[in-house]
């Protein structure tokens, strides 16, 4: 058995990361994959994730939030991005670009200094490294706040940094999911070795205000010359296409100083080193969004040397300290490489967003911790969070103090939040059910009183229309916009809300999660949450058959009847934002009932109907609806690719076959996970298709709102978890072979023979304890307990 704590010293987990898995898609052989991830340098939870822009030709994804594109030509070197998600792209801002010429180029047209690249990148824990087709070798790392920039330019040749303030990753679509530069400025040093200077943006997939971020940014060797430029912006989205109207704007350039002023022009400064001797430029940078001195401090405190290899040494310690040395296990060369990559490159995936801006909140001031780029809890709240509970405690205690923070100065906690502007939600006010889960857990440091409160602000408060081009029926900014019709009607109804199938099955988790919490906060509010979160039962048209199965979810007018003619549950019209359900079909959320598996069972006509309905979703050929970037090509009606699918592999435990579970979960996991580019089967969005694997590969799932665990089959013989801290949970399997042996034969729990296909979080996940699997080659019907518990079980 491992050692904990002796194997932090003795293994560099980061040399298991792959961090260009889910880069590049399509999967082969299928119309899906790419997980839209973040190629570049950056620490766990950071502020910077410094890498490059770029514009990919002819491709259906120009540009992405992580700024990477396989084949795509560079556009920038910049500090922010988000990773693993598909909306319109945030961020992408405080750049520089090395050139080798200025003939041709016209600073306000950015099409003209785009560049290729040549050779295979190159990228590792805090480490990224890529050579442009001008003979320029860019080599990046990153602080917390900070990075570091090395250009080796081709010797004898001319060398400049462009720097454009008014750059950030565009949206192709235009409208609501457009970044927008509204202002800037950059002021240079005396010798030109030292600028600082702000952009302000706003809009991106948050469709949020402007927001300010200031920079300071210094070069090792002062360079030969150096100017600011400014000029006038037109349309932001033809800055990446060539210009129609006219004549090319001419930039203007200036001394030390320059302020886009009331036209919002752009800003920027070029340097020049002339000396033939120098061929490599070094720059730090740092960026706070509080003031351009903080950033020079950020800077001169994170990247403390111009040696690149300290940063990276730096971030690899850290990572190892912080994430990969929280799950240990076996590293000897008898172990399966692939697998091992596979765990700690998801690892390294879910620790890049959120973003941790303490002490970084522009907003207002207090003590609280700060945080943003949930993108989204939709996202993460399945089993992303459940397992931060876990391994990162006291992160996680900061980022749910954060999230009541939000809703203390705001008015509401957020779903999806980045640029400090809460937006958008996808379905439901899903941060009730991250506090819910932490409460039943027991996690500290959390006033729950107050947390109470921010939930029943989003269980009673219609929060205000902004009236967005995303959906103009009600707000996606925070809350849950279709309240107007879960309140009175007891569900979401199709004739005046859009995806009125997949809300009213969110609205009614997030009512289970008031539930839980009530019970120890509010008692008397309990049945009346409890009862909420059954208005599910509303939508569900017991006599709706497809396929040979019935009953399903189904849209109910808000006049109480059933508009069913022609409906067919396996197709939901794109899964869009209008559609009648999101990123899922109605088939797949009839499934997603985890507070009342009981009920839902019993629906769907009892335990042999449910586990044959579970059975054909697995079937090749059963899907019906192309779902586009979100699982088009894969053929099963379950979707793995998509979060509310998660659970459902796992469902066959509430049949006492878990067995099948085991079977089903595997299959999908050896699939579509690959440590390759297109290892995810679609976007990783924010680590939680990552997250999801991890699990896996432990042989446990989170039931979420509910402090229990669903028994699988792990991959690895011997797992040691550091939780809450400092205490141990130890994983072991005996018998394993993850091409033929993974069938649990028997299981102890702290040394006691164990009948339950589940546990609850006391059981190990408090002081640490044992888990101990027998596997075999065949499946068995090992457990004997009681299946796993429907808290909220009520029928109405």
């Amino acid at each position: 058995m491992l050692s904990a704590g002796l194997a932090v010293a003795q293994v560099d987990y980061s040399q298991y990361v792959n961090p260009f898995i889910g880069s590049e898609g399509p999967f082969p052989g299928l119309a899906f994959g790419g997980g839209d991830i973040f190629v570049g340098a950056a620490l766990p939870f950071g502020v910077t994730k410094v890498g490059i822009d770029t514009y990919e030709d002819n491709a259906t994804f120009s540009t992405l939030n992580g700024g990477y594109t396989p084949q795509g030509r560079v556009t920038a070197i910049s500090m922010m991005h988000e990773s693993g998600t598909g909306g319109a792209p945030k961020y992408g801002i405080i750049p520089q670009m090395p050139l080798t010429t200025l003939e041709g180029v016209d600073v306000l047209d950015n099409t003209t200094y785009w560049q290729r690249r040549i050779g295979q990148d190159t990228a590792r824990v805090g480490y990224f490294a890529t050579q442009l087709e001008s003979g320029v070798g860019v080599q990046l790392s990153a602080g917390r706040h900070s990075g570091i920039m090395n250009y080796d330019f081709p010797t004898g040749g001319e060398k400049h940094i462009l720097v454009d303030l008014s750059h950030y990753l565009p949206s192709e679509t235009g409208g609501s999911g457009n970044q927008a530069y509204v202002g800037g400025a950059i002021d240079l040093q005396p010798g030109g070795k030292l600028y600082t200077g702000y952009t302000t943006v706003g809009g991106g997939w948050s469709e949020s205000a402007p927001m300010t971020v200031y920079v300071c940014g210094e070069f090792e060797k002062a360079p030969d010359q150096a100017n600011t430029f400014t000029g006038r912006l037109t349309d932001p989205i033809q800055r990446y296409h060539t210009w129609s109207n006219g004549p090319v704007p001419q930039a203007v350039f200036g001394n030390l100083s320059e302020v886009s002023g009331p036209l919002n022009n752009r800003v920027g400064a070029l340097f020049t080193w002339s000396n033939a001797s120098v061929s490599h430029v070094r720059s730090r940078v740092g960026i706070s969004l509080i003031s351009a001195d903080k950033a020079c401090d950020f800077k001169n405190k994170e990247i403390g040397s111009w040696n690149l290899n300290d940063t990276v040494d730096a971030a690899v310690q850290e990572w190892n300290a912080d994430v990969f040395s929280k799950i240990q296990v076996p590293t000897d060369s008898s172990q399966n490489r692939t697998n091992l990559v596979l765990l700690y490159s998801s690892l390294y995936f879910m620790h890049l967003m959120p973003s941790d801006r303490t002490g970084e909140n522009p907003l207002w001031s207090n003590e609280e911790p700060s945080w943003d780029d949930f993108y989204t809890l939709w996202d993460i709240f399945r089993c992303t969070t459940s397992l931060y509970h876990l391994i990162q405690p006291e992160r996680y205690v900061s980022m749910i103090r954060a999230l009541i923070d939000i809703w203390r100065w705001e008015g509401f906690m957020p779903d999806g939040r980045s640029g400090n502007y809460n937006g958008l939600v996808q379905g439901g006010s899903n941060a009730d059910n991250v506090l819910a889960d932490a409460y039943v857990k027991n996690l500290p440091g959390i006033n729950w009183t107050e947390a109470y409160q921010a939930m029943l602000t989003d269980a009673e408060i219609v929060p205000y229309n902004t009236f967005s081009f995303t959906d103009f029926t009600a707000s996606v900014k925070e809350g849950r916009g279709a309240l107007y019709d879960w309140i009175p009607l007891g569900y979401v109804s199709s004739d005046r809300s859009t995806r009125p199938i997949s809300r009213s099955v969110e609205y009614a988790l997030n009512d289970f999660s008031l539930s839980q919490v009530a019970r120890g906060v509010a008692p008397n509010d309990t049945q009346k949450y409890l009862r909420r979160s059954a208005q599910w039962q509303n939508i569900w048209a017991h006599n709706v058959t497809h396929k040979n199965f019935t009953g399903f979810l189904a849209p109910r007018l808000s006049n109480g009847i059933f508009n069913t003619s022609g409906y067919n549950p396996a197709i939901c019209g794109g899964c869009e934002w209008s559609a009648i359900s999101y990123e899922g079909t109605p088939f797949e959320y009839s499934f997603t009932i985890p507070h009342d598996m009981q009920t839902l069972i019993q629906f769907m006509g009892g335990p042999v109907e449910f586990e044959r309905r579970l059975d054909y979703i697995f079937l090749p050929n059963t899907s019906e609806q192309n779902l586009g970037a979100n699982g088009a090509g894969i053929t099963t009606l379950m979707n793995i690719g998509n979060e509310p699918d998660f659970a459902t592999p796992y469902q066959y435990n509430y049949l006492n076959k878990q067995y099948k579970s085991v079977q089903q979960s595997r299959s999908l996991a050896n699939t579509y996970f690959h440590d390759a580019p297109y290892g995810v089967p679609g976007n990783s969005d924010a680590g939680a298709l990552n997250s999801w694997l991890i699990w896996q590969m432990l042989g446990l799932y989170p039931v979420v709102t509910q402090p229990v665990y669903l028994v699988e089959s792990p991959w690895f013989s011997d797992i040691n978890m550091t939780i809450n801290g400092n205490d141990t949970l130890s994983i072991t399997a005996t018998g394993l072979d993850n091409a033929n042996s993974y069938y649990v034969q028997s299981v102890k729990v702290n040394g006691q023979q164990w009948s339950k296909n589940w546990l609850e979080h006391s059981d190990v996940m408090v002081k640490g304890g044992t888990i101990e699997f027998e596997l075999g080659s065949e499946p068995k019907m090992w457990e004997s307990g009681d299946v796993p518990p429907s808290p909220g079980h009520l029928i109405l």
